[in-house]
């Protein structure tokens, strides 16, 4: 039991400076005897946890892939929060963009275990934007929620070029148009047609 304990921790260890160094520097600026040595371990003991450096990518990527805490704020608020969230944290300095494009951006092999993740990871925040809209009864909310997706995406790339934080106000704007103008319609589409009057065709 000490020992698989103790196993978990050096692996959590290891992911923790991996998640640092190659967020920070890149994937491919950092070799895992830079990894190793930050830690203070061997090289050999860093392999028996995890065999090859595409292993430890993969994890690194894994352990970020995680699901958005549920909450019983409304739908609106938690959509528009997504932009707010991303504003403060390209305000932190240590923004470098989102991990899994810089991945499939640095890695450039299409058969990498990386670039399923990155879909996983995309996919994933798109049907949570979906999941919002239905509740706020958004006919095509499959097609607002990508572009929701897509206003994400490029307020980040914007961030990386711009190194404005107020990128993402702007995006929660343009967010914000979008889903007042699927409410406005979805209440109109409900309306029940008018009988016609008397004499009229």
């Amino acid at each position: 039991m000490a020992r698989a304990a103790g196993r978990a921790a050096m692996q959590e260890r290891i992911l923790e400076t991996a998640d640092r160094l190659f967020y920070g520097q890149g994937i491919r600026a950092v070799g895992v005897d830079t990894i190793a040595a930050e830690i203070g371990i061997s090289k050999r003991t860093l392999y028996n946890h995890f065999p090859s450096k595409d292993d430890l990518i993969v994890a690194y990527l894994t352990r970020r892939l995680k699901p958005a805490p549920p909450s019983d704020r409304p739908p609106m608020e938690q959509i528009l929060g997504a932009f707010d969230r991303l504003e403060r944290t390209i305000a932190t300095g240590v923004f470098r963009g989102c991990p899994f494009v810089n991945a499939v951006a640095e890695l450039k092999e299409p058969a990498h275990a990386a670039n399923r993740i990155a879909l996983a990871f995309k996919e994933q925040r798109r049907a949570w934007f979906e999941a919002l809209l239905r509740q706020l009864g958004i006919e095509d909310a499959e097609s607002l929620s990508l572009q929701l997706q897509i206003l994400i995406d490029g307020a980040i790339a914007a961030a990386i070029v711009r190194g404005d934080p107020k990128v993402a106000a702007a995006a929660r704007e343009a967010a914000a148009v979008l889903l007042e103008a699927a409410r406005v319609e979805t209440k109109s589409s409900r309306k029940k047609p008018r009988r016609p009057e008397r004499g009229e065709a």
